[in-house]
């Protein structure tokens, strides 16, 4: 088989975008989930934020970060931006889930979705640059 009949590298391309799209999709209803259960006062949120012990408030913000963070992931000009956002919450989980006591073990998880929300920040590049120069207009 020869180079056009595989496709060769546009079909990998295609191929890479299509993975890259699933990943954002299953990760924003993954996180559209999260959210809404921080914002609707879920039994385990309400108790993880109490056992943090910086109040609720930030139960609301990490609920409306995770949901506008699950949009965006969905929308492609603003898909690069969101999973900084997201990636962003995630070192702050981390950080939180090793300081609060019987969550470290969480730890792991938070680390390897910033891991994930770095890989599709870093392949949104493209459109982190675009949206920051649209807004330097």
């Amino acid at each position: 088989m020869n180079r056009s009949e595989t496709g060769g590298p546009h079909r990998r391309g295609r191929v890479l975008e299509i993975i890259l799209w699933a990943v954002q999709i299953l990760l924003a209803a993954f996180f559209l989930f999260q959210g809404g259960t921080k914002l609707l006062g879920a039994d385990d949120a309400v108790r993880l934020f109490g056992d943090i012990g910086l109040g609720q408030w930030l139960r609301y913000v990490t609920g409306v970060c995770e949901v506008a963070g699950a949009v965006g992931l969905v929308i492609p000009r603003l898909s690069g931006i969101a999973a900084l956002g997201l990636l962003g919450v995630m070192a702050g989980a981390t950080v939180s889930n090793l300081a609060t006591p019987g969550y470290q073990a969480f730890a792991v998880q938070t680390v390897l979705l910033g891991a994930v929300f770095a890989l599709v920040a870093w392949a949104r590049r493209s459109q982190v640059r675009a949206l920051a120069a649209t807004l330097r207009r």
